[in-house]
């Protein structure tokens, strides 16, 4: 069975390298077309080094729409795949339109975004309904993600499965962790003598930083001793988070506009915290899984896959959406209560043991049997 993957500006990409190593190639002939400025990228050499067949089509800004629509279709045309992935807004734009102007019957759409047309583009409706209409089967990341399809968008349920992601296991045995934990504390100038609150997220109003700042502000004036950081740390809301920043001695947090290893990022943090704004902010938010993960006991306010298995003073401290005050309330009791941190840890770590990447290929496998056959 032939499966053909469109994606939009993708440079480099776990997800789809674990898709690559774990898909059955006995039973699947796997393809990639990269709709991107470049054309050189590391999916691109990570496909060749593996002898999976990849297509470029060319796109510098929207006004070539259009001929990437008609370039991906005559690729699709050339490959006969029985079923045509595509992924990411633009990447669903285009490949699920190209895929249907070349007569593909099977035109699978994974939708990587909740909400976020509904609730900052009104405009980009018009263009998900054209993409859920032209898709045969729309895989959603996560249940929130399943709702807003079926009950704001009128997608018929039985067009959309879940598929959650997944992350790899981790070898807790690892010796090498702790040099690559003091490489990244020096890279970024980590101070070692502080208690690290950390947080990773994108410079965007949804993930909460605006509640978060404050938040560290009123901890700093009894507990001078924590240093706050702040990764991923770009982003359309940076002018406003650099405002709440002057607030804050510059001594007392870091920003880390890129770190390669997470594990040791993370491993870096006393304390992780998420608190996008509301239940439909996240899709999915890998995040709260890496963070479990990892074993970092943590603060978060409920959105996209959290609202499937966080526990509160189970798994994780759980805050009201948008509390400053909550968040610092949570902060307070994880620094007093190591016996709590213990206890999140210990649950974290079993609750995201079935978040793996060999049970989404697997679940991708099924759905490609179950609808290309």
């Amino acid at each position: 069975m032939k499966i053909t993957t469109i994606l939009f500006s993708i440079d480099k990409a776990k997800e789809f390298e674990w898709y690559i190593d774990e898909i059955d190639r006995n039973r699947f002939e796997i393809s990639f077309i990269s709709i991107n400025e470049k054309e050189e990228t590391h999916l691109k050499e990570y496909c060749e080094a593996h002898n999976v067949p990849f297509y470029h089509v060319s796109y510098q800004s929207k006004k070539d729409i259009l001929q990437a629509i008609f370039k991906t279709r005559k690729i699709l045309k050339k490959l006969k795949p029985n079923i045509v992935h595509s992924h990411i807004f633009e990447g669903g734009l285009i490949g699920v339109t190209a895929a249907w102007l070349a007569g593909v019957k099977n035109r699978i759409y994974t939708r990587h975004y909740s909400d976020f047309h509904h609730v900052y583009y009104p405009n980009g409706l018009k263009y998900d309904k054209w993409i859920n209409s032209k898709a045969t089967h729309i895989v959603a990341v996560s249940e929130v993600v399943k709702s807003i399809l079926i009950e704001k968008e009128n997608v018929p349920s039985k067009k959309v499965s879940v598929i959650h992601h997944g992350i790899k296991n981790i070898d807790d045995s690892d010796t090498t962790i702790y040099d690559r934990i003091l490489k990244v504390k020096q890279k970024n100038s980590i101070p070692n003598s502080k208690i690290v609150i950390g947080v990773i997220s994108r410079y965007t109003k949804l993930k909460g930083l605006q509640y978060i700042i404050p938040a560290f502000e009123n901890l700093l004036e009894t507990q001078p001793n924590l240093h706050l950081v702040l990764a991923n740390a770009k982003g359309e809301f940076k002018s406003e988070i650099d405002l709440m920043l002057r607030k804050i001695p510059k001594s007392s947090y870091t920003e880390i506009l890129f770190e390669n290893d997470s594990e040791a990022l993370f491993k870096v943090f006393d304390v992780f915290v998420h608190v996008p704004v509301s239940r439909e902010s996240e899709a999915f938010g890998q995040i709260y899984i890496e963070a479990l993960k990892f074993g970092i006991p943590s603060i978060f306010s409920l959105s996209g896959i959290a609202n499937e298995f966080i526990k509160d003073e189970e798994n994780a401290l759980v805050v009201k959406h948008e509390s400053a005050e909550d968040i610092k309330l949570a902060v307070e009791r994880l620094l007093k209560d190591d016996k709590l941190c213990e206890n999140l840890i210990k649950n974290g770590k079993e609750a995201v043991k079935g978040f793996t990447t060999m049970k989404k290929t697997k679940a991708l496998e099924a759905l490609y049997l179950k609808i290309g056959s």
